[in-house]
């Protein structure tokens, strides 16, 4: 009887399609933001939508809302790339190769517990301000992330598999190309998705570096004026900016591990 009652409901909700469900998200989110807009302990840091949308043109008419946006992309693109460039060959010789090991990861691990904020001082001190040290904090904030993750990735492969290929006479380029490669992919295309994450989130204390423009410091700024509502519109285009590369991921997870099984759940 339960099996019947679960597959009712489980074919009910597979009636309703994706979009039917990214809609009523939508509307329960709105209704909560509604509620929290009236209620007079959040009324001030939850405007109403209308205040929100309407902020939009008066952040366009100070002429800093398409600026904030491509600064805030130029530099999480920037810092985004770099920190993936270094991350991956660190990670790759963290797990062929012992002694590198032993004396890079735990380092990794150390600062990767310290927020970035708290470094931004120095590097501020050390590259002066401006765009420069907002991409070097949004580097090593994603280096330090996607390096553990490939690195897992890497360790984890089945030895067998490296084992079978040197006995068949490969050397390491062909390990690497054949084996390695292929098998750490779905690590590699999590490790982009968790520093695109993350180059988001170290983007106020990359954008606290005397930045002239940005979303992070945006959000100060208004912060010190208390401008709730384009700051939370700021907020806002900082989670959508999310959700859209989230998406651009998983695209590119899609036509790159589409070979791989998946969980449906």
């Amino acid at each position: 009887m339960a099996n019947e009652t679960n597959h009712t409901e489980k074919s009910w909700i597979e009636k309703v399609p994706n979009k039917g469900w990214l809609a009523i998200s939508i509307i329960a989110a709105l209704i909560f933001w509604t509620i929290l807009s009236y209620i007079p302990a959040t009324a001030r840091s939850f405007p109403n939508v209308f205040l929100v949308v309407e902020s939009i043109q008066i952040m366009i008419e100070r002429g800093v809302f398409f600026k904030d946006i491509q600064s805030s992309l130029i530099s999480v693109t920037a810092g985004f790339g770099l920190g993936f460039t270094f991350a991956l060959p660190v990670a790759i010789l963290m797990a062929w190769y012992r002694p590198v090991q032993y004396i890079i990861e735990p380092w990794i691990q150390f600062v990767r517990n310290i927020p970035p904020l708290a470094y931004v001082p120095l590097v501020v001190i050390s590259a002066g301000v401006g765009r420069t040290p907002q991409i070097i904090v949004i580097t090593i904030a994603t280096f330090l992330i996607m390096s553990i993750t490939i690195y897992q990735g890497v360790k984890n492969i089945d030895p067998t598999l490296v084992k079978a290929a040197r006995v068949l006479g490969a050397g390491d380029k062909d390990i690497f190309l054949r084996v390695i490669a292929p098998a750490s992919l779905p690590f590699i295309i999590t490790a982009v998705r968790l520093g695109t994450a993350v180059a988001l989130t170290s983007l106020i204390a990359a954008e606290s570096t005397g930045a002239s423009a940005g979303l992070g410091m945006r959000i100060r700024a208004l912060n010190n004026t208390f401008e709730s509502s384009p700051m939370l519109l700021y907020i806002i285009i900082i989670g959508i900016i999310g959700l859209i590369l989230d998406k651009l991921v998983r695209m590119l997870e899609g036509k790159l591990t589409g070979w791989q099984e998946k969980n449906e759940g």
